[in-house]
């Protein structure tokens, strides 16, 4: 130790360096760190929901109209098996969470169930030869198709796992920066969005599930026949928000979907100068829209989202570029949150709202005040301490160590751009306050060897390297428990074992490496022939 080596002065050199140059922007008001060079860090802490306020939401995915709808598209796959196998058949309909359907040729039963347990559904994983439907004949030639609950089990599961994933990426593309988002039991989901200030836009865009289809509308049916709900199989009536008419028939089968979009921004019409939605779509959605159109001149073709038709424009020529826009009554803002929904992608289930909280920035402004002051307490009993029991010498190196310790915890923070939360504070000041204990295990096993005979070198080496055993001891099984409260946490808790897991990495280093470094220096500055802590 009494070396000095010169990596170990570099390595605390640099980390202090770097500690402070990460730590700045925090201390620096915006119009100050938009002026610093180009080489110079900006990020800075996040402020977590509790410190700078912002909206609080808890939706539950809709598992009623997500069985509906797999059901419902289950159900035209179920009609065209039985055209193609020329199976005839009456009453298709979706109800009670199953499709319903009549044979009419009592023959045809055991063909119709052969060939839908060969074709509908999907394979079950882990059942062999399984599959995530019940095909079964009931009476009167009926014949009822259900859901395996254990399947259906796995695509809510599913479709929770997809619609956090999808509301991570609008809130993303709307400028708000970290915002927790992670499911609480079964089918929920709670989003915290700090500094979002407008949970109605917020809901807006994140609770619209932004199915977009593009549908052929249907001109044949008379408008006697709809009147009269005389609807033609395949079709069904979808209501309008273009402003020309109340609603359209529409062809059930989409010929293309916003799956196939790989782009979508918000743009102005060169001829009317109105807002609109211009998109494009990948290989095969090109090919579809091209032979779509291409086929259907004269014709109309409905964009369609959420089952609401939006546009119905006549195709004048084959469109074949893969690209085309979206009209409609649109505002500036309300073609760009359009625009920002397209290209994260449609949720898989509609979202219900649960439950919603507004956190005002005033508490995060009381919370950061409390969290300040008991840091400055809790330090300043932890400099009293030391310095009372180990002097100005030994004490004071210790605080240094802890003042570099506090620096490069809020570098890496900043620089991971992590979100500082209340829990977090805890986790720091908790950090701080126990980051002497390595100091006091090597003050004291300084102590010991001198008690026991052994020179000063001798005892200061041995104070380092026998008390190294217990801090790696100590500071492992708390990396550890916050290891786990991360992977396991959520919210709050994440952000308590997140600044707990930094402060321990930093704690080692500061408290061994930093308070080595300093002690070796006084030794070889004063050549003292005792040590102060004796």
């Amino acid at each position: 130790m009494m070396n000095l080596a010169r990596w170990k002065v570099f390595l605390v050199l640099l980390a202090t360096i770097l500690g402070i140059l990460f730590t700045l922007p925090n201390l620096l008001p915006a119009n100050v760190r938009d002026r610093l060079p180009p080489f110079m860090p900006k990020n800075t802490l996040h402020l977590g929901l509790d410190l700078q306020g912002g909206s609080d939401l808890l939706y539950s995915v809709d598992t009623a109209a997500l069985r509906n709808e797999r059901l419902t598209n289950m159900a035209e796959d179920v009609r065209t098996t039985f055209r193609d196998k020329q199976i005839a058949f009456t009453d298709l309909a979706v109800a009670n969470g199953e499709i319903g359907v009549r044979i009419t040729d009592p023959a045809q039963v055991t063909t119709a169930l052969n060939a839908l347990r060969q074709t509908i559904g999907a394979p079950l994983a882990g059942v062999p030869g399984g599959r995530d439907v019940n095909v079964n004949e009931g009476p009167n030639q009926r014949i009822r198709i259900a859901f395996v609950p254990e399947a259906f089990d796995a695509e809510t599961s599913k479709a929770v796992e997809q619609s956090i994933e999808i509301i991570r990426r609008r809130i993303d593309q709307m400028g708000t920066k970290e915002p927790d988002i992670s499911r609480r039991g079964k089918d929920r989901i709670d989003i915290q969005a700090a500094g979002e200030s407008d949970p109605d836009r917020l809901k807006n865009v994140i609770g619209q599930t932004a199915k977009l289809t593009f549908q052929m509308v249907d001109e044949t049916a008379s408008p006697e026949d709809l009147a009269a709900g005389r609807v033609p199989p395949g079709d069904e009536v979808l209501p309008s928000t273009d402003g020309i008419t109340a609603s359209y028939l529409v062809n059930k089968r989409s010929v293309v979907t916003g799956e196939m979009l790989t782009n979508a921004q918000s743009t102005f019409d060169s001829q009317t100068n109105q807002p609109v939605v211009s998109f494009r779509f990948n290989g095969l959605g090109s090919r579809r829209f091209g032979d779509i159109t291409r086929q259907n001149v004269g014709k109309r073709f409905a964009i369609v989202l959420d089952k609401k038709v939006i546009s119905a424009p006549v195709i004048i020529n084959p469109i074949t570029g893969g690209s085309g826009q979206i009209t409609g009554h649109f505002t500036t803002e309300s073609a760009n949150d359009l625009a920002v929904l397209l290209r994260a992608g449609a949720l898989p289930a509609p979202l219900k709202v649960e439950e919603q909280r507004t956190v005002g920035a005033e508490l995060g402004a009381d919370a950061v005040h409390a969290g300040t002051t008991s840091a400055i307490v809790g330090l300043a009993a932890t400099l009293v301490f030391m310095l009372l029991i180990y002097g100005f010498l030994f004490g004071g190196i210790s605080l240094i160590a802890l003042a570099v310790n506090a620096v490069m915890i809020v570098g890496i923070m900043s620089a991971t751009q992590a979100t500082l939360t209340l829990p977090g504070i805890a986790g720091l000041i908790l950090t701080l306050a126990v980051a002497v204990d390595a100091n006091v295990l090597i003050y004291e096993r300084m102590r010991d060897e001198l008690r026991a005979g052994r020179t000063l070198i001798a005892s200061m080496e041995a104070g380092f390297q026998r008390a190294m055993g217990t801090i790696l001891d100590a500071n492992i099984t708390h990396i550890l428990s916050a290891m786990i409260m991360f992977q396991f946490g959520s919210g709050p808790v994440r952000g308590f074992a997140w600044t707990l897991a930094i402060g321990v990495l930093t704690t080692v280093f500061s408290a061994v490496l930093v308070t080595q470094v300093l002690l070796a220096w006084w030794f070889r500055t004063f050549r003292p022939k005792t040590l102060p802590i004796a």
